[in-house]
Order: structure tokens, then C-alpha cells, then sequence
């Protein structure tokens, strides 16, 4: 998630890829076949992948290539059973449905991938072997799904996360002003026993999006006719869903002008018992020396990381970070301590490497 421009004008890597390619294995178009043949590595580069639902091998197969298992975009529809449709206009796939619904957009000259309007521009799709492919990273990452890889035997196991038995759901904040279109998307959660708790968490995180779109009102208003069009949006993705504990993080858009635009996170981690705002504090109690440790290795990543602008002198707040499955991802802002070309920095941890062997992040706040 590092960089944050809405619009990235990079290549899909094969060309433009037909719909009929994804939809019926078949091959695509003469000109975008032979980008690919250009594109792909040869077979010597890379090894297929058994791929297994539930432990049943599917007719699908995947490909290890770049250190990375990926999947093809059919093995989601036909083995997981996710909804897929193409838009023409677009030049876009959409997977799966409600808060998992990944949106592909493909061209000559963009290649996107985002889940709730809420960019992964980390993540990437690739046309192999004159098939559509993307990570399976993206699977279990957001689309609750994980995977028991063997890299030894060449199969990958995959089946479904447990989820918290709770409805999330998109609300959205749209406004048509011309020349300065605000479409934020923010989730509400529904069916927690505590009524209390739900509805803190609710307005939680409707604030954030509120507070925005009230800014956003402001400099609509103060627009001269002489400025170019703005753009407001914003969107988010859920990124832990289990054990009574649930984790997204949030992004806000806004283009006003000049070279780009500016985007600002923020994170969520809740205890779904009684609605709580874990801090990072929260999760790493079982650590009391967690603050030193946790910014002495900050520190040294991101002095290490491209466009440091110095002045790291310790996380300023417990706030910015989520969890995913055993691990825990700290970020920071837009030119916060990195230039812009670095995008929002985040750094990821295993929680066995910040924790006490045997101890639990989440322990007595489920």
C-alpha cells in the first residue's frame, strides 16, 4: 500500500487483456499475445501449482513465479465460487461480492486492483501463459481465505477463514458537485450482542469519513472557477475478522491540484466484546519493553527505506497500525518522515517476534 495515487498510469505487463481471455481460457488477441510471450518467463523460470480446495485437487492450476504462488482469476470463480463480471466501459473485473469484491482495472496504460475503493497498489495482476493471474497473497489477505502451502509436493491447500459472525456493510457519502465529485465508501457493522459496542464502533469510524467530506465541503466552496477539477474518495478494507476482534484501515483521497494528490489513513482495531480502540499498546502488553523494541526496529527500516527526510525519533502515536493474520502492520503518513515517492511507509511484524513465546496478542480483550 504504498503508493497512493489513485490513478497509476503503469502497464498491465502483457498488454491489454480481452475479457474473453478470462472468462474462456482462450487466447488473447494477436497483438497482446505476443506482448505477453515478450512479458512471461520461461517455463525454466517458474513451476506449476496443484491447486486444492478443502483438500480436493481442482482442475485449476497455478504458477510460482517472482518467490510468489499466484492463481488464476478462474480459479476464483469456478473452485471458490466468487461472482465474476467484466465491464467493457471499464475495462475492469469485479470478484467476488460485498466487502470482498476486488475490482481489476486493466488498460494499455493502467493497471489497478482495489477492494471498496481502497487502492492495493502492493498487490498486482499478470497475464501468464495467456491467462490472468494475480498473487494469492490478495486472496488471503482480504478475501478471507488461507492457504496451507507445500512448496516441497507444488500444492497449495486453500480454505476458508472463520469469520466473526457479523454483517459489514458499505455505506457510502456521495456528492455530485461539478468539477469536484465526493464518493467516500466507509463500512457499518451490524449483529453484535452489545448494541453499545456496535454502535461505538459505527460512529467510530463513520467520523472519520464525516470530517471529511465536511473539509472536502469547505474547499468545494471556496473554489475559483480557475481551478481545476477536484476529486474527493475515499474507501477501506477489512483486514482481520476473527476471534471477536476485527481490524481495517481506512484511506481518504483528495486532488485539488498541482503535481498530485494527497492521501491520509487511519487505522481500526476493535475488541468486538465492548467496542474498544486497541492501541498498539493494547496488543503488545505481554511485552513490557514492546515501545523500545517495536521503534528501535522501526528505526532502522525506515532510515533504510527510500526518501527518509529524517526526524524518527519513536512512533508519536499507537494509533496507525492493523492486524492480519499473526502479524501486525505499523504505517506512516504521507511525507511524515519519507518524501512523497515513498508513498504511506508500513512495515510488517510477526507478532512471535514481538511477543513472549506463548503469549497471545488478543488475550483478555475477546
Amino acid at each position: 500500500m504504498k503508493n497512493i495515487k489513485k490513478k497509476q498510469a503503469r502497464k498491465w505487463g502483457a498488454g491489454i487483456v480481452a475479457a474473453g481471455v478470462l472468462l474462456s481460457g482462450g487466447l488473447l488477441p494477436a497483438e497482446a499475445g505476443q506482448a505477453a510471450a515478450a512479458a512471461v518467463q520461461s517455463k525454466a523460470d517458474q513451476s506449476l501449482v496443484v491447486l486444492k480446495v478443502n483438500g480436493t485437487i481442482t482442475p485449476q492450476t497455478g504458477i510460482v513465479r517472482e518467490g510468489k504462488v499466484w492463481v488464476p482469476i478462474t480459479f476464483l470463480r469456478d473452485s471458490l465460487g466468487m461472482p465474476l463480471t467484466y465491464d467493457k466501459a471499464e475495462k475492469a473485473y469485479t470478484i467476488g461480492k460485498g466487502t470482498t469484491k476486488v475490482k481489476l482495472a486493466i488498460s494499455e496504460y493502467e493497471n489497478s486492483i482495489s477492494v471498496n475503493n481502497f487502492y492495493l497498489n502492493e498487490y498486482e495482476g499478470k497475464s501468464i501463459n495467456n491467462r490472468l493471474f494475480v498473487p494469492f497473497d490478495l486472496i488471503s489477505d482480504f478475501l478471507g481465505y488461507k492457504g496451507d502451502w507445500n512448496a516441497a509436493s507444488g500444492r497449495l491447500n486453500v480454505v476458508s477463514k472463520p469469520q466473526n459472525a457479523i454483517t459489514i456493510k458499505t455505506e457510502s457519502i456521495v456528492k455530485d458537485h461539478k468539477d469536484a465529485p465526493v464518493k467516500l465508501d466507509y463500512p457499518q457493522v451490524s449483529g453484535l450482542a452489545n448494541a453499545a459496542a456496535q454502535k461505538t464502533i459505527n460512529d467510530t469510524i463513520k467520523q472519520t469519513f464525516t470530517k471529511f467530506a465536511a473539509e472536502a465541503e469547505k474547499e468545494i466552496a471556496n473554489k475559483s472557477s480557475d481551478d481545476p477539477p477536484y476529486e474527493y474518495d475515499g474507501g477501506y478494507v477489512i483486514t482481520y475478522n476473527q476471534g471477536g476482534i476485527l481490524s481495517l484501515i481506512t484511506q481518504q483521497y483528495e486532488y485539488t491540484g498541482g503535481a498530485h494528490g494527497m492521501a491520509y489513513r487511519n487505522a481500526f482495531t476493535f475488541s468486538l466484546k465492548d467496542g474498544k480502540r486497541l492501541l498498539i499498546g493494547d496488543v503488545l502488553k505481554a511485552n513490557p519493553n514492546y515501545k523500545k523494541e517495536l521503534n528501535t526496529k522501526l528505526s532502522k527500516l525506515i532510515k533504510a527505506d527510500g526518501g527518509y527526510l529524517g526526524g524518527f525519533n519513536g512512533l508519536n502515536t499507537e494509533k496507525n497500525f492493523y492486524v492480519k493474520d499473526g502479524k501486525m502492520v505499523v504505517f506512516f503518513q504521507l511525507y511524515e518522515y519519507t518524501a512523497y515517492a515513498a508513498g504511506s511507509p508500513q512495515f510488517e511484524f510477526t507478532f512471535k517476534e514481538l511477543l513472549p513465546d506463548g503469549s497471545s496478542p488478543f488475550a483478555g480483550l475477546k
